[in-house]
């Protein structure tokens, strides 16, 4: 196994990496904040729940051909 040389990183460019990865988790902080406000005044984001039908009878989309029309067979006999 071989190991490269590490490269000598300068005060300065030490400071600025510290100093960019500081600002990245403030920028994410900020828009993780600012997500949460907009959530909280928009409310619920579910679909509604469809009504529910009198009669126990199958809603459209819901028969057993997956809400197609007729036997399933694309209209061809």
């Amino acid at each position: 196994m071989t190991s490269e040389p590490r490269r000598a990183v300068s005060p300065l460019a030490e400071a600025e990496l510290e100093t960019l990865e500081e600002g990245r988790e403030w920028m994410r902080q900020r828009l993780e904040k600012k997500l949460q406000r907009l959530a909280d005044r928009q409310g619920a984001i579910s679909p509604p729940q469809p009504p529910a039908v009198a009669g126990g009878q199958e809603s459209a989309g819901d028969g057993a051909n997956g809400g197609r029309e007729g036997d399933g067979c694309g209209g061809v006999r």
